[in-house]
Protein backbone atom coordinates (compact mmCIF):
# COMPACT_ATOMS: atom_id res chain seq x y z
CA UNK A 1 0.00 0.00 0.00
CA UNK A 2 1.37 3.40 -1.00
CA UNK A 3 1.22 6.48 1.21
CA UNK A 4 -1.63 7.79 -0.96
CA UNK A 5 -3.59 4.57 -0.42
CA UNK A 6 -2.99 4.77 3.31
CA UNK A 7 -4.10 8.41 3.35
CA UNK A 8 -7.24 7.54 1.39
CA UNK A 9 -8.14 4.84 3.91
CA UNK A 10 -7.46 7.32 6.70
CA UNK A 11 -9.84 9.88 5.17
CA UNK A 12 -12.58 7.25 4.80
CA UNK A 13 -12.13 6.14 8.42
CA UNK A 14 -12.35 9.76 9.57
CA UNK A 15 -15.54 10.33 7.56
CA UNK A 16 -17.04 7.10 8.93
CA UNK A 17 -16.22 8.23 12.47
CA UNK A 18 -17.80 11.66 11.94
CA UNK A 19 -20.94 10.18 10.41
CA UNK A 20 -21.32 7.58 13.15
CA UNK A 21 -20.82 10.25 15.82
CA UNK A 22 -23.50 12.45 14.25
CA UNK A 23 -25.87 9.49 13.97
CA UNK A 24 -25.26 8.60 17.60
CA UNK A 25 -26.07 12.19 18.60
CA UNK A 26 -29.29 12.04 16.61
CA UNK A 27 -30.23 8.79 18.34
CA UNK A 28 -29.44 9.97 21.88
CA UNK A 29 -30.24 13.70 21.85
CA UNK A 30 -33.85 14.72 22.35
CA UNK A 31 -33.06 18.20 21.02
CA UNK A 32 -31.50 16.78 17.83
CA UNK A 33 -34.47 14.49 17.23
CA UNK A 34 -37.00 17.26 17.89
CA UNK A 35 -35.18 19.62 15.52
CA UNK A 36 -35.04 16.93 12.82
CA UNK A 37 -38.75 16.18 13.16
CA UNK A 38 -39.65 19.88 13.09
CA UNK A 39 -37.74 20.29 9.85
CA UNK A 40 -38.98 17.13 8.12
CA UNK A 41 -42.62 17.48 9.16
CA UNK A 42 -42.69 21.00 7.74
CA UNK A 43 -41.51 20.05 4.25
CA UNK A 44 -44.20 20.83 1.66
CA UNK A 45 -44.59 20.88 -2.10
CA UNK A 46 -43.20 24.43 -2.21
CA UNK A 47 -39.87 23.04 -0.95
CA UNK A 48 -39.81 20.19 -3.45
CA UNK A 49 -40.83 21.49 -6.87
CA UNK A 50 -37.94 24.00 -7.30
CA UNK A 51 -35.28 21.40 -6.47
CA UNK A 52 -34.91 19.85 -9.97
CA UNK A 53 -34.58 23.34 -11.46
CA UNK A 54 -31.94 24.38 -8.92
CA UNK A 55 -30.04 21.12 -9.39
CA UNK A 56 -30.13 21.57 -13.17
CA UNK A 57 -28.68 25.05 -12.78
CA UNK A 58 -25.95 23.83 -10.45
CA UNK A 59 -25.08 20.93 -12.73
CA UNK A 60 -24.95 23.16 -15.80
CA UNK A 61 -22.75 25.74 -14.08
CA UNK A 62 -20.46 23.04 -12.69
CA UNK A 63 -20.07 21.45 -16.13
CA UNK A 64 -18.93 24.77 -17.56
CA UNK A 65 -16.71 25.82 -14.65
CA UNK A 66 -14.69 22.59 -14.51
CA UNK A 67 -13.63 23.24 -18.11
CA UNK A 68 -11.60 26.21 -16.85
CA UNK A 69 -8.01 25.17 -16.07
CA UNK A 70 -7.51 24.65 -12.34
CA UNK A 71 -11.19 24.53 -11.44
CA UNK A 72 -11.52 20.80 -12.03
CA UNK A 73 -9.11 20.13 -9.15
CA UNK A 74 -10.19 19.00 -5.71
CA UNK A 75 -8.00 17.47 -3.02
CA UNK A 76 -10.09 14.27 -2.83
CA UNK A 77 -9.89 13.62 -6.55
CA UNK A 78 -6.47 15.20 -7.13
CA UNK A 79 -4.52 13.66 -4.28
CA UNK A 80 -6.40 10.51 -3.31
CA UNK A 81 -8.04 9.29 -6.51
CA UNK A 82 -11.47 9.78 -5.02
CA UNK A 83 -14.74 10.29 -6.86
CA UNK A 84 -17.37 12.81 -5.84
CA UNK A 85 -16.42 13.68 -2.27
CA UNK A 86 -15.25 11.58 0.69
CA UNK A 87 -18.67 11.80 2.35
CA UNK A 88 -20.03 9.47 -0.35
CA UNK A 89 -17.06 7.12 0.05
CA UNK A 90 -16.17 6.81 -3.64
CA UNK A 91 -12.53 6.13 -4.53
CA UNK A 92 -10.59 4.37 -7.28
CA UNK A 93 -8.78 2.41 -4.55
CA UNK A 94 -11.81 0.10 -4.19
CA UNK A 95 -12.59 -0.36 -7.89
CA UNK A 96 -13.28 -4.01 -8.71
CA UNK A 97 -13.91 -5.00 -5.10
CA UNK A 98 -16.99 -5.35 -2.90
CA UNK A 99 -15.93 -2.13 -1.13
CA UNK A 100 -16.56 -0.20 -4.36
CA UNK A 101 -20.31 -0.30 -3.72
CA UNK A 102 -20.47 -1.25 -0.04
CA UNK A 103 -18.70 1.86 1.34
CA UNK A 104 -20.82 4.37 -0.64
CA UNK A 105 -23.99 2.42 0.19
CA UNK A 106 -23.26 2.48 3.92
CA UNK A 107 -22.11 6.11 3.94
CA UNK A 108 -25.17 7.34 2.00
CA UNK A 109 -27.58 5.29 4.12
CA UNK A 110 -26.11 6.75 7.32
CA UNK A 111 -26.03 10.26 5.85
CA UNK A 112 -29.69 10.42 4.78
CA UNK A 113 -31.25 10.81 8.28
CA UNK A 114 -28.58 13.38 9.16
CA UNK A 115 -29.41 15.73 6.27
CA UNK A 116 -31.86 17.93 8.24
CA UNK A 117 -29.34 18.61 11.02
CA UNK A 118 -26.48 19.27 8.59
CA UNK A 119 -28.69 21.62 6.56
CA UNK A 120 -29.82 23.41 9.73
CA UNK A 121 -26.21 23.97 10.79
CA UNK A 122 -25.33 25.44 7.38
CA UNK A 123 -28.41 27.66 7.28
CA UNK A 124 -27.60 29.11 10.69
CA UNK A 125 -24.07 29.76 9.50
CA UNK A 126 -24.77 31.24 6.06
CA UNK A 127 -28.34 32.59 6.13
CA UNK A 128 -29.52 33.32 9.66
CA UNK A 129 -29.63 37.07 10.24
CA UNK A 130 -29.46 37.88 6.52
CA UNK A 131 -32.36 40.33 6.89
CA UNK A 132 -29.90 42.68 8.62
CA UNK A 133 -27.13 42.33 6.03
CA UNK A 134 -26.31 44.60 3.14
CA UNK A 135 -26.73 43.11 -0.33
CA UNK A 136 -22.94 42.90 -0.71
CA UNK A 137 -22.64 40.71 2.38
CA UNK A 138 -25.53 38.53 1.26
CA UNK A 139 -23.80 37.98 -2.07
CA UNK A 140 -20.52 37.14 -0.33
CA UNK A 141 -22.22 34.62 1.97
CA UNK A 142 -23.82 32.95 -1.04
CA UNK A 143 -20.42 32.59 -2.72
CA UNK A 144 -18.77 31.56 0.55
CA UNK A 145 -21.40 28.84 1.03
CA UNK A 146 -20.38 27.30 -2.27
CA UNK A 147 -16.64 27.67 -1.86
CA UNK A 148 -16.57 26.14 1.62
CA UNK A 149 -17.60 22.84 0.04
CA UNK A 150 -14.20 22.69 -1.64
CA UNK A 151 -12.84 21.99 1.85
CA UNK A 152 -14.49 18.57 1.79
CA UNK A 153 -12.72 17.67 -1.44
CA UNK A 154 -15.07 18.39 -4.33
CA UNK A 155 -13.59 20.18 -7.37
CA UNK A 156 -13.32 23.95 -7.02
CA UNK A 157 -15.57 24.57 -10.04
CA UNK A 158 -18.29 22.37 -8.58
CA UNK A 159 -18.01 24.18 -5.24
CA UNK A 160 -18.42 27.51 -7.05
CA UNK A 161 -21.51 26.18 -8.83
CA UNK A 162 -23.06 25.26 -5.48
CA UNK A 163 -23.35 29.00 -4.85
CA UNK A 164 -26.46 28.86 -7.03
CA UNK A 165 -28.01 26.58 -4.44
CA UNK A 166 -26.92 29.03 -1.77
CA UNK A 167 -28.65 31.85 -3.66
CA UNK A 168 -31.86 29.82 -3.76
CA UNK A 169 -31.73 29.11 -0.01
CA UNK A 170 -31.05 32.80 0.64
CA UNK A 171 -34.11 33.79 -1.37
CA UNK A 172 -36.24 31.34 0.62
CA UNK A 173 -34.92 32.76 3.89
CA UNK A 174 -35.54 36.40 2.93
CA UNK A 175 -38.97 35.68 1.48
CA UNK A 176 -40.03 33.99 4.70
CA UNK A 177 -38.60 36.79 6.80
CA UNK A 178 -40.58 39.38 4.86
CA UNK A 179 -43.74 37.33 5.34
CA UNK A 180 -43.40 36.32 9.00
CA UNK A 181 -40.72 38.64 10.48
CA UNK A 182 -39.35 35.63 12.37
CA UNK A 183 -35.66 34.72 12.15
CA UNK A 184 -36.29 31.22 13.48
CA UNK A 185 -39.08 30.51 11.01
CA UNK A 186 -37.03 31.92 8.14
CA UNK A 187 -34.10 29.68 9.14
CA UNK A 188 -36.35 26.63 9.41
CA UNK A 189 -37.92 27.38 6.04
CA UNK A 190 -34.57 27.70 4.24
CA UNK A 191 -33.45 24.56 6.07
CA UNK A 192 -36.42 22.65 4.68
CA UNK A 193 -35.59 23.82 1.18
CA UNK A 194 -31.96 22.82 1.77
CA UNK A 195 -32.96 19.41 3.15
CA UNK A 196 -35.25 18.72 0.18
CA UNK A 197 -32.44 19.69 -2.19
CA UNK A 198 -29.85 17.46 -0.50
CA UNK A 199 -32.36 14.66 -0.06
CA UNK A 200 -33.23 14.52 -3.75
CA UNK A 201 -29.58 14.69 -4.73
CA UNK A 202 -28.43 11.93 -2.37
CA UNK A 203 -31.54 9.88 -3.00
CA UNK A 204 -30.81 9.92 -6.73
CA UNK A 205 -27.22 8.81 -6.10
CA UNK A 206 -28.40 6.05 -3.75
CA UNK A 207 -31.00 4.76 -6.23
CA UNK A 208 -28.42 4.81 -9.05
CA UNK A 209 -26.04 2.83 -6.85
CA UNK A 210 -28.66 0.20 -6.01
CA UNK A 211 -29.82 -0.05 -9.64
CA UNK A 212 -26.22 -0.48 -10.71
CA UNK A 213 -25.84 -3.37 -8.29
CA UNK A 214 -29.02 -5.05 -9.54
Amino acid sequence: MTWADAATVGVLILVAFRLSSALRRLATSTDARDTTLTIVRGIRWRHLWPVPLVLAGVLGAATLLVQIPGLSWGWWTGWFGGTGNPVTGGTTLTVGTTWEWLIPLVFLTVLMPLLPLFAFAEERMFRQGAQRWANRRRAWMVVKFGLVHALIGIPIGVAMALSLGGAYFMSVYLRTWRRLSSERQATLESTRAHTAYNGLLLGTVLVALVVGLV
